[in-house]
């Protein structure tokens, strides 16, 4: 079986997108006064932009190579959909023994009274991403898909309950939806 000696993947650019791919392969994503950068360290892996598209592309590819193409095609098209639509994740806050009050103070969310806990708990918010508590919803938005996923996560995690069955002690802040796909 002859192995292919060159493998590309080609993305579109939206028309109200300016995308600019320097030569050590660092992808500048623009729209709208927005902006995001990401660069690609796969040595293998190149990145080009032809006239309204972006061209990945490998020579001699091996396995690794085509699956990293796949996903640094994927990142691209997170950062074209971050720049024009932003991404946003929505969490519950739920409790059944003790009401807990959740606020945001500076790059940090605070949730006091977990569990009749005395000391509040911590969740960091990543640089660009907004977080808003609104009665028992908590609203995460930013254009970084990746930061955005990962504040939310981290205000999960702070309310992870150790120690206790799950099953009676439900209480916590929970991703319910994820840009409009609920959970």
């Amino acid at each position: 079986m002859p192995v292919a000696a060159y493998i590309e993947e080609r993305i579109k650019i939206p028309e109200n997108v300016q995308i600019e791919v320097n030569e050590n392969n660092e992808v500048i994503v623009k729209s709208g006064g927005k902006e995001l950068k990401r660069k690609f360290e796969h040595s293998n892996v190149k990145i080009k932009k032809e006239g309204d598209e972006v061209v990945i592309f490998c020579e001699y590819p091996r396995r690794k190579d085509k699956a990293m193409i796949g996903t640094i095609r994927a990142h691209i098209n997170n950062m074209i959909k971050g720049v024009t639509e932003g991404f946003t994740y929505k969490l519950k806050i739920r409790y059944a023994h003790f009401p807990m009050k959740v606020s945001v103070k500076g790059d940090e969310v605070i949730i006091e009274n977990f569990l009749g806990e005395k000391h509040p708990r911590k969740a960091k918010i990543m640089e660009g991403v907004k977080v808003k508590v609104s009665g028992e919803d908590v609203i995460v938005s930013g254009i970084d898909k990746e930061k955005v996923g990962q504040t939310a996560a981290n205000i999960e995690q702070a309310t992870r309950i150790k120690g206790r069955d799950p099953r009676v002690f439900q209480d916590g802040i929970y991703i319910v939806e994820k840009a409009g796909k609920v959970i």
